[in-house]
């Protein structure tokens, strides 16, 4: 009879537990617990790599052995003058720039949602800078070589270089869309590429909790009901994807992952939930991603920069204008009027010059720039540091719930 009551009192004291156990992790960040954020996410850290290590030394002997004959060959050939080292300078650049632009890739696409926009941040403006600079000296071979690229703490040659040391121009009319795709192609699948690794943390994730007959929380949360608008139509699409969960297949993640798609997360926790094959995922997360997506946005900026989508969009609506009546006799005044306002508001105006001392700031558009990137550098890194301290404390707590379970369980039995 005791030991009956004894039982039934732990029930309420597991589910009391569970609800102090979520009111903790929701305590848990680094705006109203930093330190102790900061120190779970050094804990995981250290687990983390401690567990790694173990792995190799275990596993993987050939892979260290492979590994430190590699590392004592670079170091070699580094220290040692010769004619190599100009070889290797070269190959160091290159591999650089790859890894460079496949981090911001995998930066952009990584942690469900809240990953770092470097599209916007990065490639966007690299693109546009370059094709304006294309537009303004007529000629596409600007670059010193393939790696002339923005990257961490370095801007390309061809930025602040005037249009006469790279010649006369090649285009008079305008530089052609063609001429300007292959010269920042690499750098975009590479980025697009990045975007595509950056999406399998999640689908590793779900089919893992799969195969332990777990089921990850965001496919739990998206039947729970939330009051905002967006969150309701956010919540209405998620649960159409799972409703339709038996036509996720090779061209259907293609599909997703083509175009702009914030919910393609939910699309590989859907793949790994139900253990679709890893290649079929991520070779039409490739194919969309590093390719077809990529080139639609860098296609699009193109277009913008050099006014070719303007010019398009100009020449069509003119076209339909000309089959109404009346405007087939003004279209000609008001094409010239048009392409005068273009001219003159498309031209840089020229500096007044005054005689007022003004106090100069020292601010610019790239100091202003530069603070907006390493604001969102920090609230990037800030979102892993309370996501890692976070699911470091949830695993604590499981193992507490565990063991309480366990000693309960034998409580039962005897009551039984």
């Amino acid at each position: 009879m005791g030991s009956g009551k004894r039982a039934s009192s732990r029930d309420p004291a597991i589910s009391g537990l569970r609800e102090k156990h979520q009111e903790d992790l929701e305590k848990l960040t680094l705006t109203s617990q930093p330190l102790k954020t900061f120190r779970f996410f050094v804990a995981a850290v250290f687990l983390y790599v401690r567990r790694s290590t173990s792995y190799l030394l275990a596993n993987g002997g050939w892979l260290l052995l492979f590994g430190s004959i590699l590392v004592a060959f670079s170091a070699l050939a580094v220290t040692v003058d010769g004619p190599h080292v100009k070889h290797l300078e070269e190959l160091s650049e290159y591999a650089r720039f790859g890894l460079w632009w496949i981090f911001l890739g995998v930066a952009s696409s990584i942690g469900l949602g809240s990953g770092l926009h470097t599209f916007v941040l990065y490639l966007g403006p690299h693109i546009a800078l370059f094709t304006i600079k294309a537009m303004t000296c007529g000629r596409v071979d600007l670059k010193s070589a393939i790696y002339d690229t923005i990257q961490l703490k370095r801007s390309p040659l061809w930025l602040d270089k005037p249009c006469d040391e790279f010649g006369s121009p090649v285009f008079s009319s305008g530089v052609p869309l063609s001429s300007i795709l292959p010269q920042v192609q690499i750098e975009a699948m590479l980025w697009g590429l990045g975007t595509a690794l950056g999406e399998l943390p999640p689908y590793f994730i779900s089919r893992a909790a799969s195969l332990s007959g777990g089921k990850m929380e965001e496919l739990e949360t998206c039947s729970g009901e939330d009051s905002g608008f967006i969150a309701k139509r956010v919540n209405q699409v998620k649960g159409w994807l799972l409703s339709h969960s038996q036509y996720l297949n090779f061209f259907t993640i293609l599909i997703l992952a083509s175009v702009p798609n914030p919910l393609f997360d939910l699309a590989g926790i859907m793949c790994g939930q139900f253990e679709k094959p890893f290649w079929e995922f991520f070779l039409a997360t490739l194919i969309g991603k590093a390719i077809i997506k990529t080139h639609i946005q860098t296609v699009f900026i193109i277009c913008v920069c050099n006014n070719q989508l303007l010019d398009w969009l100009e020449n069509e609506l003119i076209y339909i204008l000309s089959f109404v009546p009346g405007f087939a006799s003004a279209l000609p005044g008001l094409t010239a009027k048009l392409r005068l306002m273009k001219e003159k508001y498309l031209v840089a105006s020229p500096p007044v010059t005054s005689d007022i001392n003004v106090k100069k700031w020292d601010l610019s558009f790239a100091t202003a720039w530069n603070g907006v990137v390493w604001l969102m550098l920090l609230n990037f890194f800030g979102q892993i540091v309370t996501a890692t301290a976070q699911r470091y404390l949830k695993q604590q707590q499981e193992e507490e719930l565990d063991a309480l379970t366990k000693k309960s369980s034998p409580v039962s039995k005897k009551s039984n």
